[in-house]
Order: C-alpha cells, then sequence, then structure tokens
C-alpha cells in the first residue's frame, strides 16, 4: 500500500513544482502586462485574471483535457491528461500569482523609483535591484498560502485520470476496503505541508534585513 501511494505522491510532486516553475514566472509578466500603460494588453490581462479566478480549477482543467479532441479532433492519450492538468494548473495559479506580485508592487514608494531614475538606473536595473527584493519580501506570506493551497489541490488532478496520490488512495480504499489508504495520503499531504512551511519560514527570516 505505501509504495502504491510513494508513486502517487511522486506524481504529486511533479504537479506540485511543474506548476511552480510555470506560473512564478508566468505571474511577473501578466502582473507586468496588468499594469501596462498600454490599455488593450492591460484589459486584456484583467480579462485572463478575472477569468482564471472566477471559474473552478477543475472545470479548466476539463476544457483543456478535451478542447484538443473537440475542437481539433486529436485523439487523447494518457499523456494529455498529465499535460492538461500542468497546462491548467499553471494558467490558474499564475492569475493568482499575478495579482499577489501586482499588490506587491503597487506598494513600493514611488519616491524610491523617482530616486533610482535620479541615480541613473534603467528601469530593468530599478526593477530588479531596488523594487522586487522588497516586493518579494511583502508578498511572501500570501504566496506561501497560495503555494500551500496548491499541494491540496494536486487531489484535483484524480478528476481526470491522473494517478497522483489522492486517486491512488482512493482506488486503495475501494480495494481494500479500509480507510487507512486516506489516513496515510492525509499524512503524506501534512507532512508535505509542513515542509513546504519550513521552507518558507527559512526564506522569510533571510529576508528580515529589509525593514519596512
Amino acid at each position: 500500500m505505501l509504495g502504491m501511494l510513494g508513486t502517487g505522491f511522486v506524481v504529486t510532486l511533479q504537479i506540485f513544482f511543474l506548476t511552480l516553475v510555470g506560473s512564478l514566472p508566468l505571474g511577473v509578466l501578466v502582473a507586468l502586462g496588468r499594469m501596462s500603460k498600454f490599455k488593450p494588453l492591460a484589459w486584456l490581462m484583467r480579462f485572463y485574471i478575472s477569468i482564471m479566478r472566477g471559474t473552478p480549477l477543475m472545470l479548466q482543467m476539463f476544457f483543456i483535457y478535451f478542447a484538443p479532441y473537440y475542437i481539433f479532433g486529436i485523439e487523447l492519450s494518457t499523456d494529455s491528461k498529465f499535460n492538461a492538468t500542468i497546462i491548467a494548473f499553471i494558467i490558474n495559479y499564475a492569475a493568482y500569482f499575478a495579482e499577489i506580485y501586482r499588490s506587491g508592487i503597487q506598494s513600493i514608494p514611488k519616491g524610491q523609483l523617482e530616486a533610482a531614475s535620479v541615480l541613473g538606473y534603467s528601469r530593468a536595473q530599478t526593477f530588479m535591484k531596488i523594487v522586487l527584493p522588497q516586493v518579494i519580501k511583502r508578498i511572501l506570506p500570501a504566496m506561501g498560502n497560495e503555494i500551500i493551497t496548491l499541494v491540496k489541490d494536486t487531489s484535483l488532478a484524480f478528476a481526470i485520470g491522473v494517478a497522483e496520490m489522492f486517486s491512488t488512495a482512493k482506488a486503495l480504499v475501494a480495494s481494500q476496503v479500509s480507510m487507512l489508504p486516506f489516513v496515510f495520503a492525509a499524512a503524506f499531504y501534512w507532512v508535505f505541508n509542513f515542509v513546504v512551511e519550513i521552507v518558507l519560514n527559512r526564506v522569510e527570516k533571510k529576508l528580515n534585513y529589509y525593514h519596512d
């Protein structure tokens, strides 16, 4: 039983890390587009964020999974399930991260940006050396909440047949007529979240040299 749950947990880890790798940088781009002075881009990003946050992640996952077949007639495969899951998770979480980034960027006093301009910093240098370090510190608690939510949301992949940990536990419960697989799965999720909390707390302590 533990071996099968461990295999499912590996898939859960893959969904988690691939989502972060894709959504964290995409969220930055969406946030910058959302704040762009080019109105069509800003409105497009606002619409994207509204759709992603206003519709269920599971619905987005189903749409991405079935769209290639119903729209283009492309045959679905086992890989299609996993790929659809990753794409749905990335574009969904990027929208949430974008709003967190935006709030952090807009919290930086404009005087700092003006001072950087006077000192001859380019926009890219100002963002990377002055804005970004402060933004990371300010948004870390909100980002931490979303990342912990992501750990639990990976279980939604069972809906389209991805064999992550929850779907594995569900199958074991049905075959063994026992609740133990659910108990062990819950323990896996809790330990994983506990490790994530420890990592985030250490990062936050390292950023304490920035004071508001």
